[in-house]
């Protein structure tokens, strides 16, 4: 019982939110409080004012007003102030003991005036102790401790001071306030746990709102984050590009905008496992975020494919510069546990105004440029231009002649020899796609398969190119291979190859007189699916040749797992051959590697004796070149054959 009792005397200081709000709660009880306990004072005075001493109605009572006037000054300048729970406790406390101290003082001053006077005087008394206290207590109601401990030091002496006065009003009076006080108790204990229920559901709300904001943070987090690199994702970085590009546009300030496509990120993936390939995609992360202080925003789009907002006065030349930086940044090697990957990274890059107002416009400049990076310029820049504009609108006319184009029609296929440097005889021809639309006239090849590639119906034509390829093979010696172009969206596409199998088992051509050419490029972009593609033609007795080997970005430990039968050397290394001896000796190295690996290496380009000569002592057998013939025409490769076996025919030698 002695401690329930100690209790409800106590500040109860455990409670950080409970003693906040008893002093938010009091602080504007403060100036009601000293109101009622100065008015009151001096009512009291003035009606014993030359009845009791100067010291009970003039210097004790003026003690009373300035501590009262002190404490509301203070109050004034103190009454937003926000408190630490120490600090909140400590005034608590001294309020606490201030009203024990303050209540015991008045209702001694208020006694002691008693014996002056007559009994409407005395009346005054009873009627000042209990009317203040009770005031006050109800004042104090927010600090049951206080409030408590101000009925027990005033009221209790009170009951018992008039209870015994032996005047029966006052004995009345007294037993009157006790039941009354009790009553005052039994509210005040009421409203005191209801105010603490209060506050702790309070606690509570503003708990689960806290949680609530937390969890809404976390999903708005979430739904904006890459959660492997903690970029902002592909949504976070469409929201931030409107955002800007309405600010640049706003204050006339330049934006430009890059995409960044990894180069060998998938072979990274399959060579060291997934594990090493997330960590490959923070660190890239990482070095991207490395340029935030140039007034670059990087997130992470998806996949290995990460996004640029570029900011400030901005110019080609210098987002060409700074492109330059980044990719240079990403080509440096990624080691984990002593293991080194390499990726290189393309990056295509649109500016506001010279590529488009919008962000879809910019962000399908910046892919066109990506896309003429990855195609071209492998780990470098390409900036979106006026002229890419132009290529942009005759890419889309050619798209839109392609497929309205009826393939069987329009599309035909020249065929230019392989020639056997031993014997000078051809051992097999390369088909080559032309088109000549009746809308738009002849389209050079470079053109339309790309534009086909972008327009995803490269599939369909390539079907197309290899039946007709296979009807002409038909009517050559059986001697006399074929060789095909695959696309690099072809050796990827399962469909693609599926279609592909079926074409050649339906004609009935031996699949041994067959090679399909696919490049490093093509290869290299997405390895796994290539390489498992490429093993399915090997796998019918079709020879696979690797085109324009050594301007790729393979590398030798790629190339040793693919199923080659041939290697193509490209002309670039042959035009300063029969001159340069830098030349000589990489086509030499590429002469011997294939024999090595057991690979037939065919050179392309050759258009003089001499660079014919040169490639002859360098040891090279198969040739292909303007040298010999340029591409033709079916009918001429027939009249070819009819006459002789050797390629220095003149009348083939004519064609060129």
């Amino acid at each position: 019982m002695f401690r329930n009792l100690r209790a409800l005397l106590t500040i109860e200081a455990g409670d950080p939110d409970l003693v906040q709000a008893q002093l938010a709660a009091f602080t504007k009880q403060v100036p009601l409080l000293y109101f009622m306990l100065v008015t009151n004072t001096v009512a009291l005075t003035v009606t014993h004012f030359g009845a009791a001493p100067a010291l009970l109605t003039l210097y004790i009572p003026s003690m009373l007003y300035a501590v009262s006037l002190f404490r509301l000054v203070h109050w004034w300048f103190s009454r937003h102030k926000r408190y630490t729970h120490e600090e909140a406790t400590g005034r608590l406390r001294s309020t606490y003991r201030l009203t024990a101290l303050l209540g015991a003082g008045f209702c001694a001053w208020s006694l002691s005036l008693y014996p002056y006077g007559d009994a409407y005087q005395q009346s005054h008394v009873a009627f000042y102790i209990a009317n203040t206290v009770i005031g006050c207590i109800f004042c104090l109601m927010h600090l049951r401790a206080a409030a408590l401990a101000l009925t027990a030091i005033v009221l209790g002496p009170f009951t018992i001071f008039f209870g015994t006065s032996g005047n029966p009003v006052f004995t009345a009076l007294a037993l009157n306030v006790a039941l009354v006080t009790a009553a005052m108790v039994f509210i005040l204990l009421t409203y005191y746990r209801d105010f603490r229920a209060l506050i702790q559901s309070q606690k509570e709300l503003t708990a689960r709102q806290a949680e609530t904001q937390r969890l809404s943070d976390e999903n708005h987090r979430l739904a904006n984050l890459d959660s492997l690199t903690n970029l902002p994702n592909r949504r976070q970085f469409r929201a931030e590009l409107e955002k800007r590009l309405a600010r640049a546009e706003k204050n006339g300030t330049g934006l430009g905008l890059g995409l960044i496509d990894l180069d060998g990120f998938k072979p990274v993936n399959d060579t060291f496992g997934h594990s090493i390939g997330d960590r490959l995609l923070i660190e890239v992360g990482e070095r991207l975020t490395a340029f935030a202080d140039r007034n670059i925003f990087p997130a992470r789009l998806g996949g290995d494919e990460f996004g640029l907002i570029f900011e400030g006065t901005l110019d080609p030349d210098q987002l060409d510069a700074l492109g330059e930086e980044i990719c240079t940044a990403l080509q440096e090697p990624y080691v984990f546990s002593g293991q080194a990957a390499r990726v290189s990274g393309s990056l295509g890059i649109s500016i506001l105004g010279e590529a488009g107002t919008t962000a879809d416009r910019l962000f399908d400049r910046a892919d066109f440029a990506l896309y003429l990076a990855k195609q071209n310029f492998r780990g470098t820049t390409v900036v979106f231009s006026a002229e890419h504009e132009a290529e942009i609108s005759e890419q889309g006319r050619i798209q839109q002649a392609l497929r309205a184009a009826d393939f069987d029609k329009e599309m035909y296929l020249a065929f230019q020899p392989m020639v056997n440097a031993d014997t000078n005889g051809i051992s097999a021809y390369e088909a080559l796609a032309r088109w000549k639309s009746p809308t738009i006239g002849t389209v050079a090849p470079g053109v339309f398969i790309r534009a086909a590639e972008r327009a995803g119906i490269i599939g369909k034509l390539t079907e197309v190119l290899m039946r007709k390829a296979l009807e002409a093979v038909q009517t050559w010696p059986e001697h006399i291979r074929l060789s095909v172009n695959l696309s690099t969206r072809d050796v990827v596409s399962n469909k693609t190859v599926d279609a592909l199998l079926d074409i050649i088992a339906q004609s009935g051509i031996d699949p041994a007189r067959l090679d399909i050419e696919v490049t490093e490029t093509a290869v290299m972009r997405n390895f796994t699916l290539a390489a498992e593609n490429i093993r399915r033609f090997a796998e019918r007795g079709i020879g696979v040749a690797l085109d324009d080997f050594g301007t790729g970005h393979s590398s030798l430990s790629y190339v040793h797992k693919l199923p080659l039968t041939k290697i193509k050397i490209d002309r670039s290394f042959i035009v300063d051959i029969a001159t340069n001896e830098l030349s000589r000796s990489i086509v030499k190295t590429i002469v011997d590697l294939s024999r090595n690996v057991g690979c037939v290496c065919v050179v392309e380009g050759m258009e003089t004796a001499e660079q014919v000569a040169a490639l002859r002592a360098l040891g090279c057998r198969m040739m292909q070149g303007y040298y010999f013939a340029r591409p033709q025409k079916l009918e001429d490769t027939l009249a070819y054959q009819a006459t002789a076996e050797t390629i220095l025919n003149p009348v083939l030698r004519k064609t060129g």
